[in-house]
């Protein structure tokens, strides 16, 4: 499908509304729609996401800042109804090949009556494409823009339901203030939270994000990392039977094991072998993952460190180590750390640990796991934003069905 995404402005320019923009227009031309931005101030976002420049469009335009001026003080002026048509004009040739047009903020504001009077006129004309006015903020229920707002038109077109749009907001406390504004039923207004951009904000490797993908790690809860070479002091079956017993209480855990094969022992491909039958005997393999499977090469530490960030908890059930490094890796990571009870790790971890024999229950450690995700908040938290509040995530389950039901009708 065509989209036009409206708004005052799009960065370059710094502000939250813009943010989204930019993450909207991505995640629809990455899933293979044409996407145009239509504003009065910014820069397209690549040859892909070409931007219409309309300058009558922008909040801050001379010409349209003069007239705010004056509606703020409950006179329309004379050339209100002349801006407003020359938008109109504008905003038709804009989108005369689109087929839906995404309005963000700009029939919920007070900042540009104009562009929102003309938007007003094209719609009831029928000369619109299919719109959908995308709400983060509302002037008429918002203290600090009443003294700006008056009965009649233009403002209350800021507080009236156009009929043939789709609304959109982007949390249930603007559902609630919409629907009571416009005398809407709630069922119609459509939720769609903002989110995160996670490769961006931990700065992931290009060799991480590909390993991301490939495994679909970003939608499990827990992520549990054993970032061990694959030799039998690691003890690594006992982390597999682990995630099966896990899994029966959280069935979104996976387990992401980022070391090779040990060097020195010829018979380590004799471990691996049974460790890849275990997992398939146990149905993990779409939830225990040995990145040996996806490199041969030797991982540099910056995708290392991406695992621990990524990570909700260290697992690390060695029999044998000399000293154990992953610890205080996890230590700097900010993650808990559920490790064997063996003399080196009970030297760095102290009673900062969790511990268990190298010859535990796995159903007893299982426990202990899930008992930790179950009862603390802040690991809640971090594993419902990381699955729900992703950008790719909120596109999947929200935006994109959206589309999906836009088109069809």
């Amino acid at each position: 499908m065509k989209i036009a995404i409206l708004h005052y402005s799009v960065p370059p320019v710094v502000g939250g509304v813009e943010s989204v923009i930019t993450h909207h227009a991505r995640l629809m031309a990455a899933n293979g729609h044409s996407v145009q931005l239509i504003a009065g101030r910014g820069e397209a976002l690549g040859k892909d996401i070409p931007l219409v420049s309309l300058p009558l469009a922008d909040s801050q335009h001379p010409r349209v800042l003069a007239i705010k001026g004056q509606l703020d003080c409950e006179d329309v002026p004379g050339d209100f109804n002349s801006l407003r048509d020359e938008l109109a004009a504008q905003l038709r040739t804009a989108l005369s090949n689109v087929d839906i047009l995404i309005a963000h903020n700009v029939c919920s504001l007070n900042k540009n009556l104009a562009l929102t009077a003309a938007l007003h006129q094209l719609h009831t004309s029928k000369e619109l494409p299919c719109l959908v006015l995308w709400h983060h903020d509302l002037s008429w229920t918002t203290p600090r823009y009443l003294p700006e707002l008056h009965d009649g038109y233009p403002w209350d077109l800021l507080r009236t339901d156009w009929g043939r749009t789709r609304h959109v907001v982007v949390s249930e406390l603007r559902r609630n203030e919409l629907a009571d504004l416009m005398k809407l039923d709630l069922a119609s207004v459509h939720v769609i939270p903002n989110g995160v951009d996670a490769a961006r904000f931990y700065k992931f490797e290009s060799q991480t994000q590909k390993f991301l993908e490939q495994m679909n790690l970003m939608n499990a809860a827990p992520i549990l990392l054993l970032p061990v070479r694959i030799t039998r002091r690691k003890n690594i079956e006992l982390a597999l039977y682990t995630m099966s017993a896990l899994r029966k209480q959280l069935p979104q855990a996976a387990l992401v094991v980022t070391g090779p094969l040990g060097p020195h022992n010829a018979r380590n491909r004799e471990y691996f072998d049974t460790l890849v039958n275990l997992r398939s005997q146990l149905d993990l393999q779409d939830s225990a993952f040995f990145l040996a499977e996806r490199s041969e090469s030797f991982l540099p530490d910056e995708v290392i460190a991406d695992f621990y960030r990524i990570a909700d908890a260290l697992l690390f059930p060695s029999r044998e180590e000399g000293f154990g490094i992953p610890l205080l890796e996890a230590a700097f990571s900010h993650i808990p750390a559920f490790c064997a009870d063996i003399p080196p790790l009970r030297e760095i971890g102290l009673d900062d640990v969790y511990y268990f024999s190298p010859d535990e229950d796995p159903v007893v450690i299982a426990s202990v796991i899930a008992d930790y995700f179950q009862s603390t908040a802040p690991a809640r938290l971090a594993m419902r934003a990381r699955t729900t509040f992703r950008w790719e995530a909120i596109y999947q389950e929200h935006i994109a069905p959206l589309l999906g039901n836009l088109k069809r009708d």
